[in-house]
């Protein structure tokens, strides 16, 4: 863990994530539990010491390797598509896009077991070292191309992928349960769209959710 502390000081503290849960809530995010876990995971801990007094701002930043820690409100809009009218939890979810564990962490109290994929190595490294660190132990996570998704897991009543492909890949689809939801964002750099794929037996119904900036899916691995 790094020299700053679990519960925060200064721009990290309650008072702060306080006000970044407003901010949610005026900005549309109504679910009370998404939120509350926004509140109670402390994003600071999840990048680098020098940006920890802005972790708790609206925004995505940047944790290496080209990759971002998302915006909080685009976690929590991610996560309540996922979840939204489930009448339990979610058996089994396929986390696409480790990168530093946060969206791991909020969505963990929401599914029995997550399977998170991540195709850059030391972000990998550092996500695991960090979610053990909060004792968040429903979590497998594998090196490994995204595109292809955890066949040997699957089917999957949730997938969420925090990359944007210009496609949705097919073996995500594949590995998708009868009525299970994928949660991904779609197309170009300036053009893409979060959507909702749900599967009703071998009919695929698509919703456009918001517009978004990912950063590209990436097929491949790197060491």
């Amino acid at each position: 863990m790094n020299g700053i502390t679990r519960n925060g000081i200064g721009m990290t503290s309650a008072r702060t994530r306080d006000r970044l849960i407003e901010r949610l809530k005026a900005e549309g995010i109504k679910n009370a539990a998404v939120l509350e876990r926004i509140r109670a995971v402390p994003r600071h801990l999840f990048v680098d010491e020098a940006l920890a007094s802005r972790a708790y701002e609206d925004t995505a930043l940047p944790i290496g390797f080209g990759q971002t820690i998302s915006q909080p409100y685009i976690v929590a809009a991610m996560t309540g598509a996922l979840i939204e009218g489930a009448p339990k939890k979610l058996t089994r979810v396929l986390e696409i896009g480790t990168g530093c564990g946060y969206q791991t962490a909020v969505l963990a109290p929401f599914v029995q077991h997550v399977y998170s994929v991540e195709r850059i190595a030391p972000l990998l490294q550092r996500a695991r070292s960090m979610l053990a660190e909060l004792r968040i132990s429903n979590v497998s996570l594998r090196h490994a191309d995204g595109w292809h998704g955890w066949r040997s897991q699957a089917p999957f009543q949730g997938i969420l992928a925090a990359a944007a492909p210009e496609i949705v890949p097919p073996e995500l689809l594949e590995q998708l349960d009868d009525g299970g939801r994928l949660v991904i964002p779609i197309g170009g750099r300036g053009q893409q769209m979060l959507l909702r794929v749900t599967r009703n037996g071998d009919e695929l119904t698509r919703e456009e959710l918001l517009p978004v900036s990912f950063v590209p899916f990436v097929e491949g691995t790197e060491a």
